[in-house]
C-alpha cells in the first residue's frame, strides 16, 4: 500500500508539473497608471497638449513673467487632468460595482474526498491516480464509498488521469470522460457552457461525428457544469486552461477591443480639426510676412515670433479645449441615468454605442427566457360520459418562486385547487416522484434549485396547488418565512410517505418510478414521457367525481392531440404522471412492476367535495376497479420567456433594430420560442430566417450574405459560432450588440460593438461586457437604446455648439489679423470663453430631453459624420456672424464710442506704424482693455443665444421652449454671472485683461447679439432647412427584417 501511495504521489507531482494546477490564470487588472494614460489616448487631447507645450515654450522664449505668463498652458493641463480624473473615477466605480471573482470558473474551492488507487482496480483506465467524490463535502457524508484510507484533496490539484466520482448537485471540477455509470442515467446542466435550457443526458459511448459540438459530446463532462441527476465516474482529461472553459477564456482574451463609433468620430473630427488649424495658422503667418519688419516688433525675427503667437492664439481659438471634458462629463452623466434604468455601464464610450446599434444578438437561455423551468399548463380528463371532455388549467409564475395561481379554461382563479381530485393527485405525484430540492437563498433573495429543472418545476407546482383542509388556505401559507415556504407542501407529502425504492429514469423506458409506503399501504408513483406512460395505462382518473374509467382509444386520441399541442406550437415539455397500488410489504421495484400497473391515489384524504376523510367504501371501489396503471394527467412545462420580452422586441423593431435569437437549443424548440416572443409572428415560413450553425457555415458566400440580412434565429450554436456571427455582421457594417449571461457568451460579448451581460450571469460574461443589466431584463435594453440615442444626439448638439462658437473665434482672429488690426481677443480670454462660456452650456445640453420620435427612426449610419452637409453650412453661417459681430464690437469702440478715441478706420488697421507717425492720440490707446472687453462680451452673449438653438437637432425654439431644459437655462444664467464677476471684480479683471463696461457699451453688446437670437428663434421653422429624420413605417413588419 505504501509503495502504491508513493507511486501515486510521484505521478501526481509529475502530472502537476506537466499540466499545471487545475485553475484558470487570473487576468491582471489594469494598473492605475495605465488607466490614467488611457484617458489621454485621444487625438483632441493630444492636440491640446501640443498647443499647451508650444504656448509654454513661446512664453519662455519671450522671457515673460507674472501671473498671466504661463496661464494658458497651465489651464489647459488642469482641464486635461480633470478630464482624466472623471474618466478614471467613472470606470473604476463601474468595475467596483461588478467586482466579483472568477470563482465559478474555479473547479471548486470546496475540498474533495479522495479514495486511493486500490478502490479503482476494477476500472479500465490505465493507472488512475485518485478516485475523487466531488459531491461530498465532508468525510461523514461519504459512507457509501468502499472502506479505505481517505485524505482531503482540493479540486485545484486534480491532474489528467485522476478518476472522479460525481453526483447530484456537484459542480464538475475539470473536463472529464465518463468511464462508469453508477446509476441508470446521468444528466448535466450545461447552460453555462452551451446555453441549453434543458439538462443533457450523458452516456459512456463516444460520438462518431468528426466536428461534434459541445452539445453532441455526450460522454464528456465539462468543467463548471452541474450534475442534476444520477451518479458516475469519469477520468480527468483536461485541467485549467486546457478545458472547454479555458479555451473560451483564452478566445476572449485574444479578442482586441474595438473603438466605439463615437470615439472613431471624435478621432476623425480631431484629424480634420488638426488639418484645418494647421492650414489656417500657416495662412495667417504667411499673409503677415510683410509685417514682420514693422518697427513696433523691433526686428524681423521678433515680428515672425509675434505673428507665430497670433497663429498660436488662432489655434487656441479653433481648438475646443473643453470638448474632451464635456464629452466625458456627458457620458458620465449618461452612465448615472442608465444606472437608474438598471443598466450598469463599464466603459464610458460604450454609453452612446447603443444609439447606433442595428442588430441585437440575444442569447436565449436566461436572457429572453428565465432559465427556470416551470409548469405552465395541466391537462386532465373531466368526464367521459358521452365523449372525452378535458380540463386545461393554466399556472401563473415563471420562476422557481412558489408564488402563483391556478386558472381554469375560463381564466377563473381556483380558490382551493386541492378540492380537484386530479390536482390533488398531481401534488402527491410531483412531490414524491422527485429527487430535486428547492431552497431559498437569502443572500441573492431568490429561490434556487438543486437537481433537474424539470423536477424542481414540479416541486414549485406542488407549492402552488397547496394542501387539503385548513393548510391549503393562502393566509396560512403566507405566514411562513420564505425559507419555510420553499418546500412546505412538498415536505408535507414527504412526511406522509416513506420512500422504499426507486427505479431511475432510463432512455429505453423514458420514465421513472418510486415506491412509497404509508400505513402499510405500498404505492408506486410514476412520471415520464407521455407516450411511454400512456402505453402502460388502462384507466384514467376523472376530475369531476374522482372516479376512474377505462382508458379507451377515444380518450387516448384526445390526450395525444393535447400532447401534440403542448409540445409543438406552445413549446411545452410534457410529462405524464400515474399511480399504482402495490402488494402489501413489497420492498423493491422492477421493470415488470411498471408493465402491470393499477391505479391508487390518496383519494382517501379528500373527496371531490373537499371532505377531509372519504369513506372506506369509495377507497375500496377505486382499488378494485383499477387493474392496471391509471393516468393522472399531463403536465406541460417550459423554460418560459420573460413577460416583458414580447413588447421589448416589438419596440426594437419599431426602432429599426433587428433582434437575432442565438441559442444552443435545437431548431424546432427555438423556432417555437421565437413565435412566442413575437420574432416570427408575422411569418408562416421560416425558411431564410432560421439557421442552425452548421447550415449557416455550409452556405456559399452570396447566400451567407443574404442570410445575414434576414436572419432572426441562429440555433444549435457553440461559443465559436457566436463570435463568428458577430464578426460576420460587423463585416456587413452592422453595429452589433450581443447579450448573454454564460461563460459561453464571453468571446462574442468581447467582440461585439457593445457586449451586454446579465446581472445574474457569470463573472466571465460580466468582465467581457461593456454594460451589465442589473435586473436581467431584456426590456431594459430598449430603454438603454433610447438613452444611448439621446446621449448621442445631445453629444452632437454640444459638439456643434462648441464648433460654431469656435468658428466665430477663428473668424474674429483671422479677419483681424488679415486686416492688420490689434488683437481683438487675447489667449487667456479665449480660454475663458472656451472653457466656461462654452463648457457650462455645452454640459447642460447633455440634459436635453430626447425627441418624441427618437425610437421611431432608423439607427444612424456608422459613417455618419458629427458635423456634415447642411449642418456644417448652418454653423459656418452662425460662426461667421459670431466672428463679425465680435470684430464689430471691437471696431465700434475705437471708431464710434463716446468713451473711445473715435479714430478713423484707416488708423485702426495701420496701428503698427503709430510710433513712426504724428498722431493726435497716444499709441498706448491700442493697449486699452475696453475694446477687447466689448468683443469678449459680445462673444459671450451671442453664444448664449446660440446655446438655446441646441435644445433639439430637428426642432426650433418655436416648438421646444427654453424651459424644457432648465439645466441649460441655469447654466446660461450662471455663465453670465461669472462673466459679470470677471468684468467687475478687480483681481479677475486684471487676470483676464478686461475692464468694467458702461451702460452704453452694454447696449451695443445687446444690439450686436440680438439679431442672431431672432434669427435662431425662427430658424427651425423654415422647413427647407429642417433635417427630416427617416421615420420607419412598421405597418408591414416584414420590412423590419430587410433593414441593412
Amino acid at each position: 500500500m505504501e509503495d502504491a501511495y508513493a507511486k501515486s504521489v510521484a505521478e501526481v507531482e509529475q502530472h502537476a508539473s506537466l499540466y499545471g494546477k487545475n485553475v484558470l490564470p487570473q487576468e491582471e487588472s489594469t494598473p492605475f497608471w495605465k488607466l490614467v494614460l488611457k484617458q489621454f489616448d485621444d487625438l483632441l487631447v493630444k492636440i491640446l497638449i501640443a498647443a499647451a507645450v508650444v504656448s509654454f515654450l513661446l512664453a519662455r522664449l519671450n522671457g515673460e513673467t507674472g501671473l498671466t505668463a504661463f496661464l494658458e498652458p497651465s489651464v489647459i493641463f488642469m482641464i486635461l487632468a480633470a478630464n482624466a480624473a472623471v474618466g478614471v473615477i467613472t470606470e473604476t466605480n463601474a468595475e467596483k460595482a461588478l467586482e466579483v471573482g472568477l470563482c465559478e470558473l474555479d473547479p471548486g474551492n470546496a475540498m474533495l474526498i479522495v479514495e486511493l488507487v486500490k478502490a479503482a482496480k476494477d476500472l479500465t483506465v490505465p493507472e488512475p491516480t485518485y478516485i475523487v467524490d466531488a459531491s461530498c463535502q465532508e468525510a461523514e457524508s461519504c459512507a457509501n464509498l468502499s472502506p479505505c484510507c481517505f485524505s482531503i484533496l482540493p479540486a485545484t490539484e486534480l491532474v489528467p488521469g485522476d478518476i472522479v466520482e460525481v453526483g447530484v448537485g456537484c459542480k464538475v471540477p475539470a473536463d472529464m470522460r465518463m468511464v462508469e455509470m453508477l446509476s441508470h442515467q446521468l444528466r448535466v446542466d450545461q447552460a453555462i457552457l452551451t446555453g441549453e435550457s434543458c439538462s443533457v443526458a450523458k452516456e459512456l459511448d463516444s460520438t462518431s461525428a468528426m466536428n461534434a459540438v459541445y452539445q453532441d459530446k455526450t460522454n464528456i463532462l465539462f468543467s463548471g457544469t452541474v450534475v442534476v441527476a444520477g451518479r458516475a465516474r469519469a477520468v480527468v482529461i483536461g485541467v485549467g486552461s486546457n478545458t472547454a472553459m479555458g479555451s473560451i477564456r483564452d478566445a476572449m482574451l485574444r479578442t482586441e477591443d474595438e473603438a466605439t463609433p463615437l470615439k472613431k468620430k471624435l478621432d476623425e473630427f480631431g484629424t480634420f480639426l488638426a488639418k484645418v488649424i494647421a492650414g489656417i495658422c500657416i495662412l495667417v503667418w504667411v499673409v503677415n510676412i510683410g509685417h514682420f519688419r514693422d518697427p513696433s516688433h523691433g526686428g524681423f525675427l521678433r515680428g515672425a515670433i509675434h505673428y507665430f503667437k497670433v497663429a498660436v492664439a488662432l489655434a487656441v481659438a479653433a481648438i475646443p479645449e473643453g470638448l474632451p471634458a464635456v464629452v466625458t462629463t456627458c457620458l458620465a452623466l449618461g452612465t448615472k441615468r442608465m444606472a437608474r434604468l438598471n443598466a450598469i455601464v463599464r466603459s464610458l464610450p460604450s454609453v452612446e454605442t447603443l444609439g447606433c446599434t442595428t442588430v441585437i444578438c440575444s442569447d436565449k437561455t436566461g436572457t429572453l427566457t428565465t432559465n427556470m423551468m416551470s409548469v405552465s399548463k395541466v391537462c386532465v380528463v373531466r368526464s367521459v360520459h358521452q365523449r372525452p371532455i378535458t380540463d386545461e388549467y393554466s399556472i401563473s409564475g415563471t420562476t422557481f418562486a412558489p408564488d402563483g395561481f391556478i386558472y381554469d379554461a375560463s381564466e377563473n382563479q381556483l380558490e382551493f385547487p386541492p378540492q380537484s381530485p386530479c390536482l390533488l393527485h398531481i401534488a402527491m405525484c410531483s412531490a414524491l416522484c422527485n429527487e430535486s430540492t428547492l431552497q431559498y437563498n437569502p443572500d441573492k433573495k431568490s429561490y434556487e434549485k438543486i437537481g433537474e429543472s424539470t423536477e424542481v418545476a414540479l416541486r414549485v407546482l406542488v407549492e402552488k396547488v397547496g394542501l387539503p383542509g385548513f393548510d391549503s388556505m393562502p393566509s396560512a401559507l403566507n405566514m411562513l418565512t420564505k425559507h419555510e415556504r420553499a418546500s412546505y407542501c412538498n415536505h408535507y407529502w414527504e412526511n406522509q410517505f416513506r420512500k422504499i425504492s426507486v427505479l431511475d429514469f432510463s432512455r429505453d423506458r423514458k420514465m421513472m418510478s418510486v415506491l412509497c409506503s404509508r400505513k402499510q399501504q405500498e404505492i408506486m408513483f410514476s412520471k415520464g414521457a407521455p407516450e411511454s406512460v400512456m402505453a402502460r395505462c388502462t384507466h384514467i382518473l376523472c376530475n369531476d367525481d374522482g372516479s376512474s374509467v377505462p382508458l379507451t382509444m377515444d380518450i387516448r386520441n384526445e390526450l395525444e392531440a393535447r400532447f401534440q399541442s403542448f409540445a409543438g406550437k406552445d413549446t411545452l415539455r410534457c410529462l405524464a404522471l400515474a399511480l399504482k397500488r402495490m402488494p402489501e410489504g413489497q420492498q423493491s421495484l422492477s421493470y415488470a412492476d411498471e408493465a402491470n400497473l393499477t391505479f391508487i391515489g390518496l383519494v382517501r384524504f379528500v373527496t371531490p367535495a373537499g371532505s377531509a376523510v372519504p369513506s372506506l367504501v369509495v377507497i375500496y371501489v377505486l382499488f378494485t376497479h383499477f387493474n392496471m396503471l391509471c393516468l393522472c394527467r399531463q403536465v406541460g412545462m417550459l423554460d418560459p420567456p420573460r413577460d416583458e420580452v414580447h413588447s421589448a422586441i416589438h419596440s426594437c423593431m419599431s426602432a429599426g433594430i433587428r433582434v437575432i435569437v442565438v441559442t444552443g437549443d435545437n431548431k424546432s424548440t427555438a423556432e417555437s420560442l421565437c413565435r412566442q416572443i413575437g420574432a416570427f409572428e408575422h411569418l408562416d415560413d421560416f425558411t431564410g430566417y432560421s439557421y442552425t450553425a452548421s447550415e449557416f457555415e455550409g452556405l456559399p458566400p452570396l447566400e451567407r450574405a443574404n442570410a445575414l440580412r434576414r436572419m432572426v434565429l441562429f440555433s444549435r450554436v457553440e461559443p465559436s459560432h457566436k463570435k463568428m456571427l458577430v464578426e460576420a455582421l460587423q463585416s456587413h457594417n452592422e453595429v452589433v450588440a450581443m447579450t448573454g449571461d454564460g461563460v459561453n457568451d464571453a468571446p462574442a460579448l468581447k467582440k461585439a460593438d457593445i457586449g451586454i451581460a446579465m446581472g445574474s450571469g457569470t463573472a466571465v460574461a460580466k468582465s467581457a461586457s461593456d454594460m451589465v443589466l442589473a435586473d436581467d431584463n431584456f426590456a431594459t435594453i430598449v430603454a438603454a437604446v433610447a438613452e444611448g440615442r439621446a446621449i448621442y444626439n445631445n453629444t452632437k448638439q454640444f459638439i456643434r455648439y462648441m464648433i460654431s462658437s469656435n468658428i466665430g473665434e477663428v473668424v474674429c482672429i483671422f479677419v483681424a489679423a488679415v486686416l492688420g488690426m490689434p488683437d481683438t481677443l487675447v489667449p487667456v480670454q479665449l480660454l475663458w470663453v472656451n472653457l466656461v462660456t462654452d463648457g457650462l452650456p455645452a454640459t447642460a445640453i447633455g440634459f436635453n430631453k430626447p425627441d418624441g420620435n427618437i425610437m421611431a427612426v432608423k439607427p444612424r449610419k456608422v459613417n455618419e459624420a458629427v458635423v456634415s452637409g447642411w449642418l456644417f453650412f448652418r454653423y459656418l453661417v452662425i460662426g461667421a456672424y459670431v466672428g463679425l459681430a465680435t470684430i464689430a464690437g471691437f471696431v465700434w469702440w475705437f471708431v464710434y464710442s463716446e468713451d473711445g478715441p473715435r479714430l478713423p478706420y484707416s488708423e485702426l488697421i495701420n496701428f503698427d506704424s503709430c510710433s513712426t507717425r504724428q498722431t493726435s492720440y497716444p499709441c498706448s490707446i491700442f493697449e486699452d482693455r475696453h475694446p477687447s472687453t466689448v468683443s469678449m462680451t459680445v462673444l459671450v452673449v451671442v453664444e448664449m443665444f446660440n446655446a438655446l438653438n441646441n435644445l433639439s437637432e430637428n426642432q426650433s425654439l418655436l416648438v421646444i421652449h427654453p424651459w424644457s431644459n432648465l439645466w441649460l437655462v441655469g447654466s446660461i444664467i450662471l455663465t453670465m454671472l461669472l462673466h459679470v464677476a470677471v468684468l467687475y471684480t478687480e483681481p479677475l479683471s486684471a487676470l483676464f485683461s478686461v475692464s468694467p463696461l458702461t451702460l452704453a457699451e452694454w447696449k451695443v453688446v445687446l444690439y450686436l447679439s440680438f439679431p442672431l437670437g431672432v434669427f435662431l428663434y425662427g430658424y427651425g421653422d423654415e422647413k427647407c432647412f429642417q433635417k427630416k429624420p427617416e421615420i420607419i413605417d412598421f405597418r408591414t413588419k416584414k420590412a423590419v427584417l430587410e433593414i441593412a
